[in-house]
């Protein structure tokens, strides 16, 4: 959409124009202290809570008080197999299928259990390429890994860099280091949205060039999930990870979810970690029986899952269901390049956007370089009433999201940016 116009009344326009505007008041939106909302763009960070997730949990404490133990086959949603309430909405949600997906543990813990699986290194192929500015737990976790099987941390990571003087990633430098690195890789691990520049990767074409190459693909989707289109069956990935508690609004260190291609579903030549969950279930509480290993994503589980937790997941599923992801991605197109047009209208030298302009190749993310490193700027934000965040060096982190945020938010944070700038 290219015809955009300066104006508030454009954005009032907008916002009733959009079929998912209902959705904002099933969110509690922070407020200030005379009460009105706050300017919420945060939600790469921490996603809202939507309005029944009290409800939801709510829900769980109820049938806990009145049924003790009882609640794991009598209450309204049976604990017992309680994960698998959230599975096909999630699955929808992130492109796979059913057998793929599974709701378990947390982020990094995810990630390395998929690691156990799928990074088998040999005295050839040990290295692990991940991208230079990769989120600080994803290269920890992989340098860790690298100790752990006895290699040397730093001799084992090979990293994807952007060029001199520019902050997004290019193919052909991928491909260059696999011409140059490709038997000696044994995994590529990448996060699926960059979590500084926003770039959203094409999974596809890492995965083909990696397979290509004999290395193992997998993707950290923490700032994907729930926010671009990941199509995570059709990447061919062989494994990837996320967690809910961005743009999927499960709230503060909720439980991660957890993708295995369906290639991988019945083999049981993989080593992994395993525990009573991720044994048959028909025969689990049989307590005395051999191992017998689980099919799919849910062979990777290892304890029963926390409930209340997965609740509140439950009933965010529920919205993304209820709005419709196709719809929510659509909305988040055209939401992000209105924030963009209105950005770029402000054509002020201390600021840019890094982040891409195909839309394609980024979701609802922009990030706001400022030149010369200055925070202030951003102080200065938060007290006019927006919530963004600041990644160092020099960004300023802001995601309109479709889910809860309007056209009006958009227009109102540029109105207070163009005010403090112009001060």
């Amino acid at each position: 959409m290219s015809n955009f116009k300066p104006d508030r009344s454009f954005a009032i326009e907008l916002d009733r124009n959009d079929p998912l505007a209902k959705y904002r008041n099933e969110f509690h939106i922070p407020k200030d202290a005379k009460g009105n909302d706050l300017i919420y763009l945060c939600g790469n960070s921490l996603g809202l809570q939507p309005k029944i997730t009290k409800d939801a949990i709510a829900q769980e404490l109820n049938d806990w008080a009145n049924l003790g133990v009882e609640g794991h086959l009598e209450a309204k949603n049976p604990w017992l197999p309680y994960h698998e309430f959230l599975t096909e909405g999630m699955a929808k949600i992130v492109g796979a299928k059913p057998i793929e997906v599974v709701v378990m543990n947390t982020l990094t813990a995810n990630l390395h259990f998929m690691m156990v699986s799928f990074y088998r290194p040999t005295k050839k192929r040990y290295k692990i390429l991940i991208e230079s500015d990769a989120f600080p737990s994803d290269k920890f976790a992989v340098e860790s890994q690298l100790r752990h099987h006895g290699f040397n941390q730093h001799e084992g990571i090979i990293l994807w860099k952007p060029r001199e003087d520019e902050e997004l990633l290019r193919y052909e430098d991928l491909e260059d280091i696999m011409k140059e690195h490709g038997d000696e890789i044994a995994l590529i691990m990448i996060g699926g949205v960059n979590y500084y520049t926003g770039q959203y990767f094409d999974l596809e074409r890492i995965t083909k060039l990696g397979h290509n190459y004999g290395a193992v693909v997998g993707f950290d989707c923490a700032h994907g999930a729930g926010n671009v289109p990941l199509n995570l069956h059709k990447t061919g990935a062989d494994f990837a990870v996320w967690c809910t508690y961005k743009y999927m609004n499960s709230g503060p260190g909720s439980l991660s979810g957890c993708f295995v291609h369906e290639r991988h579903a019945y083999s049981k030549n993989l080593n992994r970690f395993t525990g009573w969950w991720s044994h048959n279930k028909e025969t689990r509480f049989n307590m005395r029986d051999e191992f017998d290993q689980l099919p799919g994503a849910e062979g990777w589980q290892l304890s029963n899952p926390p409930i209340l937790s997965m609740a509140a997941i439950k009933a965010s599923i529920d919205v993304f269901m209820e709005a419709g992801v196709e719809r929510l991605f659509k909305k988040s197109i055209i939401l992000t390049e209105y924030f963009e047009y209105l950005l770029h209208n402000l054509d002020h030298k201390k600021i840019s956007i890094i982040t891409p302009q195909n839309p394609s190749e980024r979701g609802c993310q922009l990030s706001i370089q400022v030149k010369n490193a200055d925070k202030n700027l951003h102080d200065k934000l938060t007290k006019s009433g927006v919530i963004s965040d600041w990644r160092e060096p020099d960004v300023i982190r802001c995601a309109p999201v479709p889910l809860y945020n309007s056209f009006q938010d958009v227009y109102h944070m540029v109105e207070k940016l163009k005010m403090i700038l112009h001060a």
